[in-house]
């Protein structure tokens, strides 16, 4: 950094510096999350284990995010960020390199699916609590909807990796490749990422409001795990939010995980191109999350509550017509899966990105995003078991209904979270 370059211009260059080095780490963490659904009909077929079996491999991961996301989240506020997303990220890929030896194994394969779940929670309580640390309330819709773009597109090239690595090699690659580029990242995040402005000198963001200028370098400070604790655990609002996460993750993972399954087996679709397909619904999903921050900001007034509950409303509508359309019908039923992305990853955005940081402050962003998430991934685990069992004892059309009653769930928790924000006013 020039030292002629005033705190302002500082300012701006980290702030945009932050901004890429969170987005490129944390989408990088999917790489190594949602590979296991393109590689599930190859393992499936391979070592013949049944959609339950591998429903319970899934479940394993959702369950330990989910406790791993309120401990990690109370952590992310102690420690630094950048030392424990560079251990999550490379332990995870670690975990990764030996799933692909070990698989068949449905105990083991469950035990180390679930480690990367644990593993995996280290990523997205940390980045929010950077993201608050770095960026104030008055943008942070806006900043939260194009970070939220990471685990979207992520995903979707993790996909697209993982087709294309099926397509030409043995399914095992579809791990083992993924955790060499991650390993990379997790080290290029480590020399390259700040906690937060005080730690390169430089004014906080609240500091910043006085107007204050200095240079003096400091530590980010911790207000101590009892505040911490009582700011998730005190305030119901935050519950409300992590069960309306709780509802829209059964119909997110629902989708993520047994999209490319779907169409292969009900709309005839090969792996690899399943695969492809499947990408449309995180794709369509970048845009809604870029959508729900601008609106929230800009035409709600940096109320998250009323976009998400008309875009979750709308999620449950295209739930149901996805079911409905015949799927040699290939044009509608992409349109429909689009919508289904867009009005997903939305108010999903809002609920882990920009709620967390408006209901416990950038001081307690990482705890109440780990709570909320935690909360959320228990629906996600549900999702997991839950619609293999659905699938293979009834039919997808009750796999289906259970993605429609995640959303209307979801909608009705989220309008206790607009009554606090009218209060709020």
């Amino acid at each position: 950094m020039k030292n002629d370059l005033d705190t302002s211009a500082q300012i701006k260059h980290w702030q945009k510096k932050m901004f890429w080095l969170m987005w490129v780490t944390y989408a990088s963490f999917y790489l190594l999350r949602v590979n296991i659904s393109i590689a599930m009909p190859k393992i499936m077929s391979e070592f013949g284990l049944t959609k339950t079996n591998m429903g319970v491999v899934l479940s394993c991961l959702f369950f330990a995010y989910a406790v791993g996301q309120f401990i990690n989240g109370q952590l992310g506020d102690k420690l630094n960020s950048r030392r424990i997303i560079t251990i999550g990220l490379i332990t995870s890929a670690i975990i990764n390199i030996i799933f692909g030896f070990s698989a068949g194994a449905l105990i083991l394969m469950a035990i180390l699916w679930g480690l990367n779940g644990y593993f995996q929670s280290m990523g997205w309580g940390p980045t929010v609590k950077a993201k608050a640390n770095w960026f104030p309330k008055k943008i942070r819709g806006k900043i939260s909807g194009r970070l939220g773009t990471s685990y979207i597109l992520g995903g979707a090239f993790s996909w697209f990796l993982a087709g294309t690595i099926v397509k030409y090699l043995n399914w095992r690659f579809t791990f083992w490749i993924p955790a060499v580029i991650c390993i990379v990242l997790a080290i290029h995040w480590y020399l390259r990422a700040r906690n937060a402005p005080e730690e390169v000198g430089l004014p906080s963001l609240e500091e910043q409001e006085q107007g204050i200028e200095k240079a003096e370098i400091k530590k980010d400070h911790h207000i101590g795990f009892k505040k911490t604790l009582k700011i998730t655990l005190l305030n119901p609002y935050v519950w409300f939010a992590g069960f309306a996460l709780f509802g829209l993750n059964i119909v997110r993972y629902g989708f993520m995980s047994w999209a490319p399954t779907y169409m292969f087996e009900e709309q005839g679709a090969t792996i690899s191109l399943a695969a492809y397909k499947a990408i449309a619904f995180p794709v369509a999903g970048g845009l809604g999350a870029i959508f729900a921050g601008w609106a929230s900001d800009r035409i709600f007034k940096h109320r998250r509550a009323p976009i998400a509950f008309i875009m979750l409303v709308l999620l449950a509508v295209f739930c149901y017509l996805y079911r409905i359309v015949p799927g040699v019908n290939w044009v509608i039923s992409l349109v429909i899966l689009l919508f289904i992305g867009f009005f997903t990853f939305g108010p999903h955005v809002l609920l882990v990105a920009a709620l967390p940081a408006d209901l416990g402050s950038r001081k307690a962003a990482s705890s109440v995003t780990g709570f909320i998430d935690a909360l959320g991934y228990v629906g996600a685990s549900l999702t997991g078991v839950g619609t293999g069992y659905l699938i293979e004892n009834f039919s997808w059309d009750a796999a289906f209904g259970f993605w429609v009653f995640g959303a209307i769930l979801a909608a009705i928790m989220i309008l206790f979270v607009w009554k606090y924000e009218l209060k709020k006013a």
